[in-house]
C-alpha cells in the first residue's frame, strides 16, 4: 500500500474538482446556504405574515342578535373586528376569504342572560386560514370576557365569592435545559438535513471521477498511469469522502448560525426573549460529525460503484436519483411521532444515524446505542469500499459497451 501514489491521485482529483463549479456549489454553497435560506428565510416570512394577520381588523358577519341590543352594542364597540350586516352565503363568503368570520346569536340572548339560562354562541370559520383564525379567536375572546363577567355579576348578586369561579390555577414551568427543548423541535429535522447534505455533497464527485472520466475519454489514460488499480480507488474516494465531509461540517456550522438567526429574529420581534432557545453544544456538533463520518464513507463508497456502471455523466444522475429516496425515507422515518431508538433500529443504515443524531442534540447520550451504530455503520462503510475497489478491477464495468 503506497500512501504516496494514494496521496498523488488524491490532491490531482482534488485539485481538478475544485475547478468544477457543480461539485462546488454541492460540497460549498448548498450546505451553508440550505439553512439559511430555510430557517431564516421562512421564520422571517412566517414572522411578517402573522404580522400582518394581528394588524388587519377582520369583518365579521353576525348572524341573529335582533332582539339582543346590549351584546350587539357592544360588538359594534369593538375596534378589533368590523361588523358587517348578515347574510344567507355567510359559508361561501368565509371560504372565499370576503369575510374571515362568522357569528351567530341565538334569539334571546340579552333575555338568557337576565334570567341566568344557559345558551351557546356559534363562530363559523376557516380552519388553517390563518387570518380567518385570528379573526375567530377576538370573537371567542370577546363573549369568554362577556361569560366571565356575567358570571361574577350573578356571583355579587348572591354575595358570593369571586374566587368561586376559579378555586386555583394552574402554572406550567419548563424544567428542561434549551438544548433539550431546542433538540426535541429541531433534533430530527437536523439530523435528516445533515445526513442529505452529506449524501449530495458527494453526488457530483461521484459521477465526475468515474462516468465523467468515461465520457471525457480519460478513464483509459489514468488506468494506463504507473499507479496500482487500488490505490487509484482510493485517491478518487478520498476525494468523494472529502467533499461528503465538508458538505456535513458546513452544514452543521450554517445549522448553528441559522439557529443563532432565528432566535435573534424572535428576540427583535417580541421585544424581549426569543421563544427559540435552542443552545448548541460543541460537544453535540463533535459527537453528531463523528456519527455522520462512517455514513459519509458509505456515501462515498456506494455512490462511487453505482456511478462506475454508467457510460456517461446523465445516465449516472439517472442511476443515482433513486438513492436519494432510498437516503431520505429513513432520514424521514426518523422524523414521525413514536420512532425511538432502539437495538433493531440502531441496525438500520441512514435511520440509525439520523435517530442518535436527535438523542445527541437533546443532550441525552445512550452509549451502548451510540457504539453499536457507529461500529455497524463502520461495517456497511467497509463491505460499501470492499465492493468499489473490486468493482473498479472489472474490465466489464469499467468498459462497458
Amino acid at each position: 500500500m503506497s500512501l504516496r501514489n494514494i496521496g498523488i491521485v488524491y490532491r490531482k482529483e482534488l485539485t481538478d474538482s475544485l475547478r468544477d463549479r457543480r461539485t462546488l456549489v454541492s460540497m460549498i454553497v448548498i450546505p451553508l446556504l440550505v439553512f439559511p435560506v430555510m430557517m431564516l428565510g421562512f421564520s422571517y416570512l412566517a414572522v411578517k405574515l402573522v404580522g400582518q394577520a394581528k394588524k388587519e381588523v377582520p369583518q365579521i358577519m353576525v348572524l341573529g342578535g335582533e332582539d339582543s341590543p346590549k351584546v350587539m352594542a357592544r360588538l359594534r364597540n369593538l375596534d378589533t373586528i368590523e361588523i358587517v350586516p348578515p347574510a344567507p352565503d355567510y359559508v361561501d363568503q368565509i371560504s372565499n376569504k370576503k369575510i374571515r368570520a362568522a357569528v351567530e346569536i341565538p334569539k334571546g340572548f340579552d333575555a338568557a342572560l337576565e334570567r341566568n339560562e344557559k345558551t351557546t354562541i356559534k363562530i363559523y370559520m376557516y380552519e388553517g386560514e390563518i387570518k380567518s383564525s385570528f379573526a375567530a379567536d377576538r370573537v371567542e375572546k370577546f363573549f369568554s370576557e362577556l361569560r366571565e363577567k356575567t358570571a361574577r355579576d350573578r356571583l355579587e348578586a348572591r354575595k358570593l365569592p369571586v374566587s368561586l369561579l376559579k378555586p386555583f390555577d394552574i402554572e406550567q414551568k419548563n424544567v428542561a435545559p434549551p438544548e433539550k427543548v431546542g433538540g426535541s423541535m429541531f433534533g430530527g429535522l437536523i439530523g435528516y438535513m445533515v445526513i442529505l447534505l452529506c449524501m449530495t455533497g458527494a453526488m457530483y464527485p461521484a459521477i465526475d471521477l468515474t462516468a465523467g472520466e468515461k465520457e471525457r475519454g480519460t478513464m483509459e489514460t489514468i488506468l494506463c498511469s504507473p499507479v496500482q488499480r487500488t490505490h487509484l480507488v482510493l485517491g478518487k474516494f478520498l476525494m468523494v469522502l472529502t467533499a461528503s465531509l465538508a458538505s456535513a461540517m458546513l452544514s452543521v456550522i450554517s445549522m448553528g448560525v441559522s439557529f443563532l438567526g432565528v432566535s435573534k429574529l424572535g428576540s427583535l420581534e417580541s421585544g424581549g426573549r426569543s421563544p427559540f432557545q435552542m443552545s448548541i453544544n460543541p460537544k453535540a456538533v463533535l459527537a453528531v460529525f463523528g456519527m455522520v463520518l462512517p455514513m459519509a464513507v458509505l456515501f462515498a463508497a456506494a455512490l462511487m460503484t453505482i456511478a462506475l456502471f454508467a457510460k456517461s455523466y446523465k445516465e449516472a444522475q439517472s442511476y443515482l436519483t433513486p438513492m436519494t429516496f432510498l437516503v431520505v425515507i429513513p432520514a424521514v422515518a426518523s422524523l414521525l411521532p413514536g420512532v425511538e431508538l432502539n437495538a433493531k433500529l440502531a441496525l438500520v443504515p441512514v435511520l440509525n444515524t439520523s435517530l442518535v443524531s436527535k438523542e445527541i442534540l437533546t443532550g441525552t447520550y445512550h452509549w451502548n446505542y451510540i457504539a453499536l451504530i457507529f461500529l455497524s455503520s463502520c461495517a456497511y462503510a467497509a463491505a460499501a469500499m470492499f465492493i468499489a475497489v473490486k468493482m473498479f478491477q472489472r474490465e466489464d464495468v469499467l468498459f462497458r459497451a
